[in-house]
């Protein structure tokens, strides 16, 4: 059984107000045809690895990412516009897929490698689970939640960078 390190843990709950023009300096530019919750979740994971001091994330680190509900705001358009007798269209529906968010965080990590999201309530859980398995590159593991409340978007992310102990 491996032990990990935690080298990196970044919360941001909820995030800056200026988060977004903040992550697209870091990127060098604006994140074009994602939704909120994907780039809440670039935002988060670039952070991490910023605070971890990783450039690029090892290409055969794992990377998990997980919630409560996934990208509710994009998911709930889509819905709409079925309700409404009309096919959602199609960055919107693509915006409510996880599949796309990690594929976002990927292209913006500059990585490809073995990642997927996981949905659940227990965080504890799901680290556990996201870590059986993983390789020596370790695990960035992070947490993205975007709910509705009152008519306000209340935004949280929750990132960790995981390496195996030396012994």
């Amino acid at each position: 059984m491996t032990t990990w390190h935690c080298t990196a843990h970044v919360v941001a709950d909820p995030p800056a107000a200026d988060w977004r023009d903040a992550l697209a300096r870091r990127l060098g530019e604006r994140p074009r045809r994602i939704g909120l919750w994907a780039e809440l979740a670039i935002h988060g994971a670039r952070a991490c690895l910023d605070a971890a001091g990783e450039e690029v994330l090892p290409a055969d680190a794992r990377l998990r990412v997980a919630g409560f509900s996934g990208a509710m705001s994009a998911t709930r358009a889509a819905t709409q516009q079925g309700a409404r007798a009309l096919l959602p269209m199609p960055f919107g529906f693509m915006q409510s897929q996880p599949s796309q968010m990690l594929a976002a965080v990927g292209a913006s990590l500059g990585w490809r490698g073995d990642a997927s999201f996981m949905l659940g309530r227990d965080v504890s859980a799901l680290l556990r689970l996201a870590q059986l398995g993983s390789a020596s590159g370790g695990l960035l593991f992070g947490r993205v939640e975007e709910k509705e409340e009152e008519g306000a978007v209340n935004l949280r992310t929750e990132w960790w960078r995981f390496v195996p102990a030396m012994r």
